[in-house]
């Protein structure tokens, strides 16, 4: 570019040296002379004229007919002198002269427009004409100078006057640019403030395998000091993907590297790292695009691959900078190279699986040490980690989460146990999604191919989008389908199935006035409804704070004492659902065929939350079985989180644990006040009851007591208009009822723990690691954790005997009842020695029956389906 200028300038500077010399010529000549015509003035007149008629000919004769363009060609008259070189403004090259195609005219070599030559007769000359000639060179040197065609085309068809104000305009506009060329001067090291980075991502090659399907989803970060300032896109399922993506950044110091950094895309748990490398920006040439290939490394691990880039380092000016900063976005452009994009896909239903339990895990690697064993899970593009386990082969996950089906003809969920301590694997196994059962749960222990040990998943696929449950379910009456399960679950065929406790029909049907969880007021949600391990979900309804589902469920009933859970959650593709509400309802409190609203609450089930739902619930059970099932373990649910010692929860159980042990107060008070004789009546009276109930004593009044103390308290609850709340206690579960002397024995309490925290810390040696304080403290946190989880125990077992009596569960009450009239037959029919034989008979032989038995207390049993104070208030 600046060569074109320097030429330009030269050529400009030559010709206008010519005509300046030629006009001061011509001056000094007329002045001489003072006015008389010499003969070549004649002569010039006379080509005047000719011109003139030539012109008016040519015009007549196109008057007719549309313009049409000519080629008309400029040669110089002379050579040049040597000083000015192979300028092109000396070339002999074809102008386009708008004329008529029947009298065209050309330019000769005296730059006279003469006519078209022929073969048969040689052209005319006219005169010169001085200034058309010089019109014509300003023109032509406009021309070389790079001036449009068109301006020059238009000037060479005009008539001499407008020919020469077009000249004088294209010489005016020649001028502008020669000086704009001339003011533009190649700046200055000073000037440069800073440095443009251009990076294009090309691809990747070798990449290591991170997912269990042997393949990766990588994708790049750029850093330079320590912050990101670029991200690629993921490129799923490939070893050597091709990226083609661009970007700039201004950088300050060319000496501090760019980090790139390669991770595998992991939807539910924390990405992979795939290597790094370094970008040394000092050893590259400026203004110059450099080819790099950057070898992924670990710490410890050999080569992971290669990325391919293209460099540019580029210095600006302080006014470039300040344009590329307008352009850009957070100190950055970043630009795309077209590619097929992917169309969005929708999903089809939700994969919701609960990851267990591993048992008798071994590494093939390693059987010595103990693993760390965590899983992988991948199904399509979507892939989730859980966390590792410590030092065990029999590790407890309890984890849970979601994944996706998408429209595909294969749904296969891989899944691949690791070993986190020597990174290697212990083993795979896969599941096809599609020969499960849709919209129940499904409870998988596979076995793990190369390798040893088994993995415990429980696996529900819902969230299926169907229109024609949009349309018929709010009309939804099979009378023959309920009639059915009635049959089925009928008293007479008890004996079928004693596992089989009933069936229980869930319609969800909308919800209302939720909390706007996104940025636009609006809210994506999706219902969740759970049956102990049971889960199944509706679909989501975008954008919307009133959503309408319409969606059936059925459940298998295991054990009546189950309370179902419906749990509204807002969907966000970018993290773990965001929790909007929920509602607790036990099943014997099921009104049949009811459609109601009910009120969400919060996480813990205490306090109000925003919104209802609306659904209509029927179970269908078989009362014999649900007695049988009661007397045996409760289900435990999967997903139920320990708790961890609270300050707050440790003094509520210790205030639950005083109010019920207040009732074992007042019985021993009463019956010390009988031996002191405070009351002479009252001691007189149970002097005579204890020896006539000693005297007449059988066996079977032991139940019958008990039985009597089910009538004080039904007689109690008839006469009692405020029996609610003797049901329900005295207390709030929730609400922590600190006196003034449990808050002062507390403090006092963590002072003096903290007092000997502070005692042992100062008494350790300096060298000592922080790790071994952290176990300790975390060992006297599990500690009163386990203490505080004991008093939650009793005095919920408390709780529950009180409600036993107080008829909060109406058919848990009338069963026992029933038990302890068929003991007391019992007892007063058959003697005692036989019942014992029974008894032991029955508990020795249970593990010979049945080998996977496991022992239990059928009392405790019993006792956990009742409801304690926290439960009654929260349902």
């Amino acid at each position: 570019m600046k060569e074109e200028a320097d030429e330009l300038r030269e050529n400009f500077t030559w010709w206008h040296r010519r005509w300046a010399r030629k006009r001061q010529s011509a001056a000094r000549s007329d002045a001489s002379r003072h006015g008389d015509a010499p003969q070549w003035c004649h002569k010039r007149r006379a080509a005047s004229q000719e011109y003139d008629e030539h012109v008016c000919k040519s015009m007549a004769k196109c008057s007719s007919g549309e313009p049409q363009t000519v080629v008309a060609e400029v040669v110089p008259r002379s050579r040049p002198p040597r000083s000015v070189g192979s300028s092109p403004l000396f070339i002999r090259r074809p102008l386009r002269v708008l004329g008529c195609a029947s009298t065209p005219s050309t330019l000769d070599s005296d730059y006279r427009l003469a006519e078209a030559h022929t073969e048969d007769e040689t052209p005319i000359r006219p005169a010169k004409k001085q200034r058309l000639w010089r019109n014509i060179k300003l023109t032509t040197s406009s021309i070389r100078m790079g001036a449009k065609s068109e301006a020059a085309n238009e000037t060479l068809s005009s008539l001499a006057p407008e020919l020469t104000r077009n000249s004088k305009q294209t010489a005016k506009q020649d001028q502008q640019k020669q000086t704009s060329v001339e003011e533009k001067v190649a700046p200055k090291i000073d000037d440069y403030v800073t440095f443009l980075v251009k990076i294009r991502l090309k691809d990747g090659k070798n990449l290591v395998v991170s997912d269990a399907s042997g393949s990766s989803d990588p994708y790049v970060k750029f850093k330079y000091k320590n912050r990101t300032y670029f991200k690629s896109n993921t490129i799923y399922k490939n070893l050597n993907p091709v990226w083609e993506e661009e970007f700039s950044q201004l950088i300050d110091d060319p000496t501090t590297p760019i980090a790139v950094d390669v991770y595998d895309y992991d939807r539910f748990a924390a990405d992979d790292y795939m290597g790094g490398g370094l970008v040394d920006l000092s050893q590259l040439r400026l203004f110059q695009p450099t080819d790099l290939k950057v070898k992924l490394k670990e710490e410890g691990t050999d080569e992971m691959g290669e990325i391919n880039l293209v460099v540019t380092v580029t210095p600006l000016t302080q006014t470039e900078k300040e344009q590329f900063m307008k352009k850009c976005v957070k100190g950055i452009t970043s630009e795309q190279l077209k590619r097929p994009q992917k169309a969005t896909q929708i999903w089809q239903s939700v994969v919701n699986v609960v990851l267990v339990e591993g048992r008798n895990l071994y590494s093939p690697t390693n059987s010595t040490s103990l693993p760390d064993p965590f899983v992988k899970f991948k199904l399509g593009s979507e892939k989730y980690k859980s966390k590792p386990a410590s030092r065990t082969r029999n590790p407890k996950w309890l984890e849970q989460f979601d994944l996706h089906m998408y429209d595909a003809p294969s749904h296969i969920l891989e899944v691949m146990v690791n070993d986190k301590r020597t990174n290697s694997c212990m083993g795979t196994t896969s599941v096809d999604l599609n020969k499960l059962d849709k919209e129940s749960a499904n409870q998988l222990l596979r076995e793990l191919e190369n390798g040893s040990g088994s993995i415990l998943l429980l696996i529900s696929i819902s969230g299926t989008i169907s229109t024609d449950a949009v349309v018929d379910l709010c009309e939804f009456t099979s009378n023959d389908i309920r009639n059915a399960i009635i049959s089925k679950y009928n008293i007479l065929r008890t004996f079928q199935r004693l596992s089989d406790v009933g069936y229980l029909t869930v319609k969800v049907f909308q919800a209302r006035n939720l909390i706007a969880a996104d940025m636009g007021g609006k809210s994506d949600p999706f219902a969740v409804v759970e049956l102990v391990n049971a889960r199944l979900q509706t679909h989501t309804e975008y954008k919307t704070l009133n959503p309408v589902w319409n969606k059936l469920f059925t459940f298998s009933v295991k054990d009546i004492h189950a309370v179902l859970e419906i749990t509204i959650y807002d969907e966000d593709p970018n993290k773990k659902a965001e929790f909007l509400g929920k509602v607790a309802i036990p099943l014997l409190k099921i009104k049949n065929c009811e459609k109601r609203w009910y009120a969400l609450k919060d996480r813990k089930l205490d306090q109000p939350a925003r919104g209802q739902v609306q659904v209509e619930l029927d179970v269908i059970w078989n009362p014999i079985r649900a007695a049988v099932r009661t007397f045996n373990p409760r289900e435990d649910k999967y997903m139920h989180a320990e708790p961890k010692f609270k300050r707050q929860v440790f003094m509520h159980n210790y205030s639950r644990l005083k109010n019920s042990l207040l009732y074992a107060i007042e019985a021993h008070d009463y019956v010390q006040s009988c031996f002191n004789w405070n009351s002479p009546r009252r001691s007189i009276t149970a002097f005579m009851i204890y020896l006539l109930w000693v005297y007449f004593f059988e066996l079977y009044h032991i139940p019958l007591c008990i039985l009597a103390l089910f009538l004080r308290a039904h007689l109690v609850k008839y006469y009692n208009t405020n029996g609610v709340d003797i049901t329900q206690g005295e207390t709030s579960p929730h609400g922590v009822d600190e006196d003034d002397d449990i808050s002062q024995h507390d403090s006092g309490a963590n002072k003096q723990l903290k007092r000997q925290t502070t005692e042992r810390q100062q008494s350790k040696d300096s060298e000592r690691s922080s790790t071994t304080l952290k176990d300790r403290l975390s060992a006297i946190q599990d500690t009163l954790a386990m203490v505080q989880n004991t008093m939650d125990f009793i005095a919920c077992l408390l709780e529950r005997i009180k409600n036993t009596f107080n008829f909060t569960q109406p058919y848990l009450s009338i069963l026992a009842i029933v038990v302890l009239t068929i003991a007391t037959i019992l007892l007063y029919i058959i003697p005692l020695r036989w019942i014992l034989i029974a008894w032991g008979i029955n508990k020795f032989t249970k593990k010979l029956r049945n080998p996977n038995f496991i022992p239990n207390n059928e009392l405790l049993d019993f006792l956990s389906r009742v409801p304690s104070d926290a439960e009654i208030k929260a349902y």
